[in-house]
């Protein structure tokens, strides 16, 4: 067995339209898989003709993760293009909303849980009752720095990215004796759309995080793909609930 191969094997990728959820969707098709992605707009359409002008097996499925009817309706959406399988799940849609926390609106509070957590959850346990039918699944969810630390002016992002990290370490205590591996990758600061605002050079904080990045770069989907398909494939079997940064060095300094 070659534990890193995962040719052939049938995979989700929510935000598989853009930023870190493109890079790894990329990632997991280059390695032979078959991908349906999920977006918000109908940009999720062209973006999987745009992969299968390349060669690959893509589906696109349109889906508003603050929407819990959608969250199910989206997933089932996949597993039909899928052809009733699934072997990789990788959750990686997210929101983003700043205020200081004293002013935080509480229906943004409520659309960034939605969204961050509440659909993590939901996309987890559908995937897990098919998963463990057949004794064997990759689940990948999408942790933060803000994991690990409280982060500022992003209350209910951090919020949800810590409830992203404890609910993937419980998960794994429920599955991995029923062949089931879930693990979340911890990206650092990443030149994505979501960071706009710290990504304007004339923001004090660009400088402060790019000074402390001892790669001395800001990430980008590509470089999510090698823990993705590591993640995906054999080599993590014996591997449950880790939570992998993914930072350029950002966390030891």
């Amino acid at each position: 067995m070659k534990i890193f191969d995962i040719k052939g094997k049938k995979a989700i990728v929510t935000g598989g339209t853009r930023g870190l959820g493109y890079g790894m969707a990329e990632g997991l098709m280059e390695a032979g898989c078959e991908v349906a992605i999920v977006g918000t707009t109908d940009k999720v359409y062209s973006v999987a003709d745009e992969f299968c002008s390349k060669g690959f097996t893509c589906y696109g499925v349109k889906g508003n993760f603050e929407v819990r009817d959608e969250v199910y309706s989206s997933f089932n959406a996949c597993i039909e293009k899928l052809g009733g399988d699934l072997d990789v799940l990788v959750t990686a849609h997210g929101i983003q909303r700043r205020h200081s926390a004293e002013v935080f609106p509480i229906e943004e509070w409520d659309s960034v849980l939605n969204v961050n957590l509440n659909s993590v959850f939901i996309l987890c346990q559908e995937a897990a009752k098919i998963m463990l039918k057949k004794g064997y699944g990759k689940i990948i969810t999408i942790a933060s720095m803000v994991s690990f630390f409280g982060g500022q002016t992003v209350p209910a992002y951090s919020a949800a990215k810590g409830g992203v990290a404890q609910m993937t370490k419980e998960m794994s205590n429920d599955w991995i004796s029923r062949g089931i591996n879930i693990n979340a990758i911890a990206p650092g600061y990443m030149a994505t759309k979501m960071n706009e605002a710290l990504l304007d050079q004339n923001n004090p904080r660009y400088k402060e995080i790019t000074d402390r990045i001892p790669a001395h770069r800001w990430g980008t989907g590509d470089d999510m793909k090698g823990a993705c398909i590591f993640l995906a494939s054999h080599a993590s079997d014996y591997m449950g609930g880790a939570i992998i940064p993914v930072d350029g060095g950002y966390l030891v300094k």
